[in-house]
């Protein structure tokens, strides 16, 4: 009887003391993979998204390729049209300084800012910079920018943009040859309700050519820019965690919840134990077995 208790002891002790140190690896192991979830990260985004009806973009795709002259090499890299956007988000102690440094840096690579929005009072400030850099440096600014204050997200997309510029074209071919339609038929004798309409006609045809001539405008190779996204939020930046710190913030969580686990166990245990001796009370088993007799 002895030696079974303290068997059940052990193997009690040894099965708390394992759940105890899994939930304590677990919340130190936590701790190092956590990502800072600064609320700037959902700003940035919605920011940029406000402001969509900026001027865009583009650039071409510059393929060397042999055995073809040079104005077969210009048609093929006009024709391979793609956007390419790096979004940075950073956070800076040193504000002003950083501020201009982004501003000197823009300078320095020949770029534009296209736009820019700063908001807050001091202390709590940001800049919002959409930057139109040339796609032959556009790598190397981009790595300039993350050194920039505390760079919290970044990432790069690019999208192929050569349908829409085939289709663009194809549209602005249509439309003239309409026009010239159009214009032909001026010439000819009608009544004065039909040259009105014809009038009407050709102005929207002019309208919609426009409107293609500024869209068509971006994908000029003189007008060629890759876009930078940049952000720079104001306040202290995040100090690097030591292991003791770490390991007194994972004991104490695991404290806590391995309590609130044991006590758990404990109800549990107690509302069976008290389940069973109500049935033991009241034999519910035999008079549910004889009533399945019956």
């Amino acid at each position: 009887m002895k030696n079974n208790f303290k068997t059940r002891f052990w193997r009690l002790f040894a099965f708390s003391s394992l759940s105890f140190v899994v939930l304590f690896v677990f919340r130190l192991v936590y701790g190092y993979l956590e990502t800072d979830t600064n609320h700037m990260e959902g700003n940035h985004n919605n920011f940029f998204s406000s402001i969509e009806n900026t001027r865009k973009n583009y650039a071409s795709e510059k393929k060397m390729m042999n055995n073809t002259n040079v104005q077969e090499q210009a048609n093929i890299a006009s024709s391979q049209k793609f956007e390419k956007t790096a979004s940075i988000q950073t956070k800076s102690s040193e504000f002003e300084k950083d501020e201009k440094n982004i501003k000197a840096k823009t300078k320095e690579f020949n770029a534009v800012i296209q736009y820019e929005q700063n908001l807050g009072q001091k202390g709590n400030r940001q800049v919002h910079l959409l930057i139109g850099v040339n796609p032959s440096v556009f790598d190397a600014f981009y790595a300039e920018t993350q050194k920039i204050g505390l760079v919290k997200s970044m990432q790069i997309t690019k999208v192929d943009k050569t349908n829409e510029y085939k289709q663009l074209n194809a549209k602005k071919a249509s439309l003239e040859k309409t026009l010239q339609s159009l214009l032909e038929l001026k010439s000819r004798t009608g009544q004065i309700t039909d040259f009105v309409a014809l009038h009407d006609k050709i102005l929207d045809i002019e309208r919609q050519l426009q409107e293609l001539g500024v869209e068509l405008g971006n994908f000029d190779v003189e007008n060629e820019f890759c876009t930078v996204k940049f952000s720079l939020y104001e306040g202290e930046t995040q100090k690097k965690i030591s292991l003791i710190h770490r390991v007194k913030v994972a004991l104490e969580w695991t404290i806590k919840y391995f309590a609130v686990f044991m006590f758990s166990v404990i109800l549990l245990g107690i509302a069976v134990f008290i389940i069973l001796l109500v049935i033991d009370k009241f034999n519910l088993i035999k008079v549910i077995n004889n009533k399945i007799n019956e």
